[in-house]
């Protein structure tokens, strides 16, 4: 049983980019590399045949994972968000109260966080402390090295 994921729309529409990659590109090569394989003899002794067969079925399974996280996406309708509070699509300017330095996140799916650019994910431990929290509060993050508290100050959409 698969759980709904939210998704921005740039981040929906990466998914059906990148499955149209994969039935319209990489369907057809690896089906004519084990066509090439096929042609070359014997296929109980092609190492090449199996190797080929073998990388069909990777890409049938990410194929499959990725029709059913599409099935089971929704889009996040930012005008109903409650700006009051970190929600998904926050972006949300902390201050970690041990060394006082003051970070910029946007809160994301899992599937879009990307640390470089700044976006997180909600499932992340800073994502999950952050969650709910408003301009003020005090958010503690629980982290393998012990608890980091970060006070929220401000929260922009």
């Amino acid at each position: 049983m698969s759980t709904v994921s939210y998704y921005t729309a740039e981040g929906l529409k990466k998914l059906r980019e990148e499955l149209n990659l994969l039935k319209d590109v990489e369907r057809p090569r690896a089906s004519q590399a084990i066509a090439e394989a096929r042609d070359k003899g014997d296929l109980s002794e092609n190492a090449e045949y199996d190797a080929a067969k073998e990388a069909q079925g990777m890409l049938e399974m990410k194929i499959a994972k990725l029709e059913e996280v599409l099935a089971t996406a929704r889009l996040i309708d930012e005008s109903q968000l409650d700006i009051s509070k970190v929600l998904v699509l926050s972006k949300v300017r902390i201050k970690n109260l041990t060394n006082n330095m003051e970070l910029a996140y946007t809160l994301v799916a899992e599937s879009e966080a990307d640390l470089k650019s700044g976006k997180i994910s909600v499932n992340s431990p800073i994502g999950k402390g952050l969650l709910g929290k408003k301009v003020g509060d005090i958010a503690e993050v629980v982290v393998p090295n012990g608890i980091l508290k970060f006070e929220i100050l401000s929260i922009e959409r």
